[in-house]
Formats: C-alpha cells, structure tokens, sequence
C-alpha cells in the first residue's frame, strides 16, 4: 500500500542521512545540513578571462525543507560589462581536465533547460562581486536527486533561459566557456554564518 511504501522510503532516508551526517557532540544541526563549493579558475581558460573564487554555500533541513544558497563570488572584470553570468549545477564532481570534465547540467529528469535542478539562472556581478542569497530552490541534497558531490560551474556569458531557438539552448542556454568550477561537500554551519550576515547586511545598506 502507499502508506507502507512511504513508511519503507521514510526509513531509507533516515539511515541514509545518518550515514552521511552522524550527530557527534558538537555537531548537532536540528536536521540543517551544510555544504560549500569553494570556487577555482578552470585550469582551461586562457589568462585574461576573468579568475572567479569564492563560494557557493547550500543549507537544507532534513527531510523536507527547500535548498537555500549563498552565492560569494569575486574577480568579475571591474568595466562597465554588467552582463549576466550563468551558473549552473553539472552532472559530475570531476575537475580533472579543469571544468571541462563536469560533464553536461545535471538533469534526472530528462527535461529541457532552463527546468534543471540546478539552473540557477543569471548573477549580474557589481564592483567585481556576486553576494547574493537565494531561497527556495529546486534542487535538494537528499535522497535519490541528492547533488552532493556534483560540481557548480560558472560560465562566461548570460544564459539565455531555453529561448535561443537551438539545441544548445535547450541543454545549457548558450552559456558560453567554462570561466570555474567547484565540487559540492559537506561543511559545519560557521561558513553559512559568516556569510549570510554579509550578504544580508549588504541588502539593508
């Protein structure tokens, strides 16, 4: 019946998340998990293209809540160039060859882009910076669609939202390069902290 079968996956995701996330003392998050993606120039981009650090923070309460996350991104050009730059979830955590090996957007579903757990959309970088918080996101870390240990990426253009009649636009919204990437881990809940003040105290200035 629906019911047991919902007690049998309930029962799955809690030995799941107790694997993955043990409650020693100390690290007691009433069920919020913690991730960041600390931000790397790919290794395949030319020189004079910009060399984006930073990080992109996740937090989520388990079992239900929705993703919420932290974007704190520097060495955007500092020019007038005010276009949008996409980022984007990929389907692997490997950087081996740079962010070329992270493989296409992460898509279970099998649908067409811009409807991707991870399609982010567009960040419009001001002096040189991204700091922008986002709540509510279609993207989860638990479970069968869990992105732990996916990869970010960071692309040189503005992603054109599935309108760019083309294939490409329905896989990756014409993005463009790779500018940097990063691989989606655990963390404790300082680094969230820490930021979220920043951003939030940015927002009332």
């Amino acid at each position: 019946s629906q019911e047991s079968l919902h007690d049998v996956q309930k029962k799955v995701n809690d030995l799941w998340k107790n694997l993955l996330y043990p409650v020693m003392p100390g690290n007691e998050t009433d069920g919020m998990v913690y991730t960041t993606c600390e931000m790397k120039p790919s290794s395949k981009i030319d020189a004079d293209k910009p060399q984006v650090t930073g990080q992109v923070l996740f937090r989520q309460h388990y079992p239900y809540g929705r993703l919420e996350a932290i974007f704190y991104l520097d060495g955007f050009p500092l020019d007038g160039n005010h276009s949008g730059r996409a980022i984007h979830i990929h389907e692997l955590g490997d950087l081996s060859n740079g962010c070329d090996s992270t493989g296409g957007h992460y898509n279970p579903f099998s649908v067409n882009h811009p409807r991707h757990p991870g399609d982010f959309g567009n960040f419009y970088p001001k002096e040189g910076k991204i700091r922008k918080y986002k709540p509510n996101l279609f993207a989860t870390m638990f479970g069968p669609y869990s992105i732990m240990g996916r990869s970010i990426v960071i692309h040189e253009q503005e992603d054109d939202m599935g309108k760019g009649n083309n294939k490409a636009s329905l896989e990756n919204g014409n993005a463009g390069k790779r500018l940097a990437c990063c691989v989606i881990g655990i963390c404790n809940k300082n680094l969230w902290e820490e930021k979220l003040s920043e951003v939030t105290d940015k927002k009332k200035r």
